[in-house]
């Protein structure tokens, strides 16, 4: 049975709570505790049940979203254990740059790497769709990748978590949006689509 548009929004928001929760979570606890150790663990185990919650409600953890919930708690252990905050703040750059090599591995080998994991997402759109995607995915996470390191590594642990939380996310979502001519150009099929385009999970 198809989907109907509310429940379509509601599974839209769910998406979204589920990908970007951890991230909000882990931002109010270093608002409200100031001890980014503290934050961190929280992040941990926001980070655990979002994926928990994602494999009730989706039946499915995606690729991107198992990577990232791993460099999470390997980070955030590493940062807890040598209580050294660098841990967790490199771990978004290594995880956009990881994410954007196998995406530029699969345009090398022609096998578009979000084809894969997000083929039923974008149903009807053309094997040129794929690889255009792919490549500016690709390209926007090594931007990332660059912005984080040029953050964290120039202003505070609170600038950090702001830009993480007010400018990376919401950069990520216009992205995705602005994606959508170059679909709708390539054969994408709305009336069988998501409601809203997927977003990768933050690093």
């Amino acid at each position: 049975m198809t989907d109907t548009p509310a429940a379509k929004e509601r599974g839209s928001l769910v998406g979204l709570a589920l990908d970007f929760g951890p991230l909000a979570v882990f931002f109010l606890a270093n608002l409200l505790t100031k001890n980014i150790f503290v934050s961190t663990l929280v992040f941990m185990v926001a980070t655990a049940a979002a994926i928990i919650a994602t494999r009730i409600v989706h039946g499915k953890v995606s690729p991107m979203l198992a990577i990232s919930g791993v460099m999470v708690l390997v980070f955030g252990g590493l940062t807890i254990w040598l209580h050294s905050e660098t841990f967790i703040k490199l771990k978004p750059t290594i995880y956009y740059v990881i994410v954007a090599a196998i995406l530029f591995f699969g345009l090398w080998t022609n096998r578009p790497t979000l084809k894969v994991v997000l083929g039923a997402a974008y149903p009807g759109l053309s094997d040129r769709g794929w690889a255009l995607l792919s490549r500016n995915w690709a390209w926007f996470f090594l931007a990332l990748a660059a912005a984080n390191e040029l953050v964290w590594r120039n202003t505070s642990t609170d600038f950090w978590l702001g830009y993480k939380l007010w400018g990376a996310m919401p950069a990520t979502i216009l992205f995705a949006l602005a994606n959508i001519p170059l679909l709708l150009k390539h054969g994408l099929d709305m009336k069988t689509a998501e409601s809203d385009p997927p977003i990768p999970p933050q690093g």
